[in-house]
C-alpha cells in the first residue's frame, strides 16, 4: 500500500469508530515491513481512559504484537496529528516516521485544541494550572542508584 492508502485506512478506521460510538474521531497504525503490526483507536470515553488515544493504542498493539517494547524499523500512520501526549510516547516508541493526516489547527476546528496542554508543557512549575510540587526527599536518588548498579538491566 502507499502511504496515502495508510492514510486513508485511518481516516476511514477513524469513521468507523465515531459511528460506532467507542470513541472520538481518532485512528492509528503501525507499518513494519509493509505489513500492519498495530492498530488503535481513540477509546477514551469507552475505557474510562484519559490515556486510550488511538496512537497509544497503536503504539501498544504493535508492541505487544512485535513483542518489544520500541518500534525502530515501523512507521506510524495517524487520521489527526499527534497530541503532545501521544507525540512522547511515539519519541519513546522510536518509530521510524511519522504520517499523518488532519493537522492540529485542522482538529482544534472541531473541537479538538491541544494548544493549552502545549502552554502547560512550557510554563513554569508556578504558572501550571494543576498545582505541581517538587517534594525534596533523602530518598529520592536511591531508584536511580538501585537502576546505575543494576547490572542485568535493559536500557531504554
Amino acid at each position: 500500500m502507499t502511504d496515502k492508502e495508510y492514510i486513508d485506512l485511518c481516516i476511514e478506521m477513524a469513521k468507523e469508530n465515531v459511528i460506532s460510538g467507542n470513541g472520538g474521531p481518532f485512528a492509528a497504525i503501525v507499518i513494519k515491513d509493509g505489513q500492519i503490526v498495530g492498530k488503535g483507536f481513540n477509546l477514551v470515553t469507552t475505557n474510562n481512559d484519559p490515556t486510550a488515544h488511538a496512537e497509544v493504542n497503536a503504539i501498544r498493539n504493535a508492541c505487544s504484537n512485535l513483542n518489544t517494547f520500541q518500534l525502530n524499523g515501523c512507521e506510524i500512520y495517524c487520521s489527526c496529528e499527534p497530541c503532545p501526549m501521544c507525540f512522547g510516547a511515539i519519541f519513546w516508541a522510536r518509530p521510524d516516521k511519522v504520517y499523518f493526516a488532519a493537522d492540529k489547527a485542522e482538529a482544534s476546528r472541531y473541537g479538538f485544541d491541544d494548544s493549552f496542554i502545549y502552554g502547560q508543557i512550557t510554563a513554569s512549575i508556578e504558572e501550571r494550572t494543576i498545582p505541581f510540587e517538587h517534594i525534596i526527599s533523602k530518598k529520592l536518588f536511591e531508584p536511580f542508584e538501585l537502576w546505575k548498579q543494576k547490572t542485568n538491566k535493559i536500557d531504554y
